[in-house]
């Protein structure tokens, strides 16, 4: 007779181990999105920006999706969502390009793709000033070799500050804020090293994170535009007592109005 073993674990009665997601799935009619695993299990992008690619593919056409706009609809902070919307722009999800109006005013033209390199970019709107035909693929940002170049050199001031490259691509969009705003790169080193803990530091990828994510300055203010200076009104010969004064046209000065009023 084979013997019992009272510890060992119970299979499942489907048949597969116990433990694991299990999908309780259920069409859907109306108001949904279809998204790609090639995004939704994408190995280099982060919880982050697969869950704002997933927000803005829902978005009807026309939708700003500013950071400013989608920090007040979400608990992620500004940082946070600088950083994700560089994600998917390094990855061929999102497309931000310039374009300036008949106006002279510039604005941002923002495009989301389902599938990167597959895409064709198509105006919904004809632009009211011309401008050249966009790429039939996404144009990837280059790298932000200063930001990689920085977080590569941590390790220079503290051996407990190696990152792994994934890491560092990672984080690179959060450097890359700093150095938006104006901070000098030496100045970021300094803000990411000095009082480092006595303990070890067992997760420097999160421990960065947090330094880059809590101690991220505000933006530099606006440069304050000059006074408008006004033009002073042209001289003007009183047609009375023939006393300069100031006027838009020809005619009497006050004195003589205000007499010839009285009289």
């Amino acid at each position: 007779m084979t013997e019992q073993h009272p510890s060992a674990p119970e299979r499942a009665k489907s048949g597969h181990p116990a433990g694991g997601v299990e999908h309780v799935n259920e069409p859907h009619h109306d108001n949904f999105v279809v998204v790609g695993n090639h995004l939704a299990q994408h190995p280099d992008l982060s919880l982050t920006a697969i869950g704002l690619a997933v927000h803005i593919q829902s978005l009807p056409a026309k939708t700003p999706i500013g950071i400013k706009t989608l920090t007040a609809k979400f608990p992620e902070g500004e940082i946070r969502i600088a950083a994700a919307l560089r994600e998917l722009e390094a990855h061929g999800y999102l497309a931000r390009r310039k374009e300036r109006l008949q106006s002279g005013r510039v604005m941002t033209r923002t495009i989301s793709y389902n599938k990167p390199g597959r895409a064709v970019v198509r105006a919904a709107a004809k632009p009211s000033a011309p401008c050249p035909a966009p790429p039939s693929r996404p144009e990837a940002p280059a790298a932000p070799r200063a930001a990689i170049d920085l977080l590569v050199g941590l390790r220079a001031y503290d051996s407990r500050l190696l990152l792994a490259e994934r890491d560092v691509h990672r984080l690179a969009p959060a450097v890359s804020a700093w150095l938006e705003r104006g901070v000098p790169p030496t100045a970021v080193q300094r803000t990411l090293t000095n009082g480092l803990p006595k303990d070890p530091i067992q997760n420097p990828a999160a421990f960065l994170t947090h330094r880059l994510e809590a101690l991220l300055p505000p933006p530099l203010p606006s440069p304050a535009r000059p006074p408008t200076l006004t033009r002073p009104e042209p001289l003007q010969t009183c047609d009375g007592c023939e006393r300069a004064f100031r006027a838009p046209g020809p005619g009497r000065c006050r004195d003589c109005r205000t007499s010839r009023s009285a009289a």
